[in-house]
């Protein structure tokens, strides 16, 4: 896995063996910065990546220029691992949070810039739909702000309020929303 563009351009992270994610593939990760990049600026922006996993977001984020960005998965495996890769990078920019997506989204909050979200995707199909649902009634997108689900085909956004794009990479589908 490697960070694609910014200040930390082109450094590897390894991942431990034995970690439970599916990590965005590159292929996929790129894509998806190519097309932020056409909609937001990331130079002194709030973040936030749910479900962050190995953290591969977050730190293309920080290395892009986002001013904080928030990442939260529910296994301490996963959390120690994006914790001590950011403390190695040097990236004070980032924070970890250890805790259930969900019960993390109840908590008040300063709404964020950019929220990405990549669920597991045996995750039932009415939690997928409530999330992009919850998001955005709780106010946490910034005006103007942009939320991104990545999610399996089975899954159809299309119908939603907020929805605005959708795009497949392979077994990689993301859906945009906007507040």
């Amino acid at each position: 896995m490697r960070i694609i563009r910014g200040r930390f351009q082109r450094r590897i992270i390894q991942v431990p063996s034995g970690l439970p994610v599916r990590p965005t593939t590159d292929l996929a990760k790129e894509s998806l910065f190519n097309i932020l990049d056409n909609l937001i600026g990331f130079e002194g922006i709030r973040a936030l990546d749910l479900f962050s996993g190995t953290g591969s977001i977050s730190y293309e984020l920080v290395s892009r220029g986002c001013a904080a960005v928030t990442a939260v998965d529910d296994n301490p495996r996963c959390a120690k691992f994006i914790a001590s890769t950011a403390q190695s990078f040097v990236m004070p920019e980032l924070r970890v949070i250890r805790a259930d997506v969900f019960r993390f989204l109840q908590q008040p909050m300063q709404p964020f810039h950019l929220i990405f979200a990549d669920p597991p995707y045996d995750m039932a199909q009415e939690r997928f739909m409530q999330l992009p649902a919850e998001i955005i009634q709780r106010k946490l997108l910034a005006e103007g702000g942009l939320l991104i689900i990545e999610h399996p085909k089975s899954i159809d956004f299309s119908r939603m309020d907020s929805f605005f794009d959708h795009r497949n990479y392979s077994k990689v589908n993301f859906s945009f929303f906007r507040a």
